[in-house]
């Protein structure tokens, strides 16, 4: 049994809208007020923990607010489990200290249960706590969950929920598959397949900028203020749709169809600090690609094998091991010893192809681990993601 996330978009009318910012809303002055207090108390020297928030609040501080009654209760249950993980999340030094939340400028979410019961998602139509039926774009899977989060971008709101599911095996048609990852073509593996790169961000450098300056002129927070914002939002989110898009046929592709899949174990955070290359390597995200790839190798009972990332795999010969000194602007790797040409990319793929696993870093599976369909992912569209 393993997990699986879900997240489309919502198809609501304009008073449901209301209702989801009211909600949204109100997890965010729950959100301060328990960040408010806790601050306080911390400086009086008292630690005050999600449960003891939750009755201070219910008791002494909800019926002083006759407007928070007319919404779900579930909603500050949540947010106060929120900003305690949040508080975890520092002290164990994963995240920044909380921040207060301002209208406008943080994501505007929250979260509900059903009280302990399966909450029931099937179809076009669902009926969720509190809004009853509401409607999705997207046919989703008849499954059940405990709690669904919704959450608004760029004016458009989702669902997202995650769901127990029984992984099927798949066939694997290659046995080992090498993966070069680059800048001008995202991915090219050993079996001669190349993943063009998107470039999403890079193709609308142009219209972003003019969407900012546009932005800058206008009086703030007026209404062609907020509608350019939106603009803004909505571009930024496309840019985002496009790499996830590309990196998951990717990795799915990957993990699916090849029994192990051997990648560089590259330094991104080092490679970042190249201010010639940063924005384009942002772009590409190599550091999502081999998350990815982890889990969903686990997922579909393939080993992902983890390369030395001081291996010189660009510069070896794959037919001889023949090494030479290979400058980014050369594109086709040209053998003085054996007479072979082959594109630098194919060549360093090859290279990784042939890595042994017992001398590298390697995350394998134990035993047989139940993985999905293979027509699941490819069934994925656009504004449906599948993922954890």
């Amino acid at each position: 049994m393993s997990f699986l996330a879900y997240k489309t978009k919502l198809k609501l009318n304009n008073q449901q809208k209301t209702l989801m910012r009211r909600c949204a809303g109100y997890n965010r002055w729950l959100w301060n007020w328990g960040l408010d207090l806790k601050q306080k108390a911390y400086a009086e020297g008292i630690k005050l923990n999600k449960s003891q928030l939750r009755k201070f609040y219910t008791n002494h501080v909800k019926p002083l607010y006759p407007w928070q009654s007319s919404l779900s209760s579930k909603i500050y249950q949540y947010a106060f489990i929120d900003l305690d993980e949040a508080y975890k999340r520092f002290f164990k030094g994963l995240a920044q200290y909380p921040r207060f939340k301002k209208k406008g400028k943080s994501s505007n979410s929250f979260t509900l249960d059903a009280s302990g019961k399966p909450i029931m998602i099937g179809g076009h139509r669902h009926k969720l706590p509190f809004f009853n039926w509401l409607k999705t774009y997207e046919k989703l899977p008849i499954c059940s969950t405990k709690k669904v989060t919704f959450s608004e971008e760029g004016g458009d709101w989702f669902i997202s929920f995650v769901i127990e599911v029984d992984f099927l095996p798949t066939e694997k048609l290659v046995d080992k598959v090498g993966v070069d990852l680059g800048i001008s073509k995202l991915a090219t593996l050993s079996t001669e397949v190349i993943f063009e790169n998107p470039k999403a961000y890079a193709k609308a450098l142009k219209r972003l900028a003019r969407l900012q300056r546009d932005l800058s002129r206008k009086v703030f927070q007026s209404h062609s203020w907020y509608q350019t914002k939106l603009k803004v939002r909505l571009a930024h989110r496309k840019v985002a749709d496009i790499r996830s898009n590309g990196i998951h046929h990717l990795t799915s592709y990957l993990a699916k169809n090849h029994g192990a899949v051997v990648l560089e174990d590259l330094n991104v955070k080092g490679l970042m600090k190249n201010r010639h290359l940063s924005k384009a390597l942002s772009d590409a995200a190599f550091g999502i690609i081999r998350t990815q790839t982890e889990y969903k190798c686990e997922r579909y009972s393939s080993e992902l094998i983890l390369a030395d990332r001081f291996k010189p795999s660009s510069q070896i010969c794959s037919n001889c091991g023949h090494r030479q000194k290979m400058p980014l602007s050369v594109r086709v790797y040209s053998c003085p010893e054996c007479g072979m040409k082959k594109d630098r990319d194919l060549n360093a793929s090859l290279n990784l192809q042939s890595i042994v696993a017992g001398s590298v870093t390697l995350r394998s599976v134990d035993g047989v681990l139940p993985t999905v369909p293979c027509e699941a992912d490819s069934k994925r569209q656009s504004s449906l993601s599948s993922f954890g």
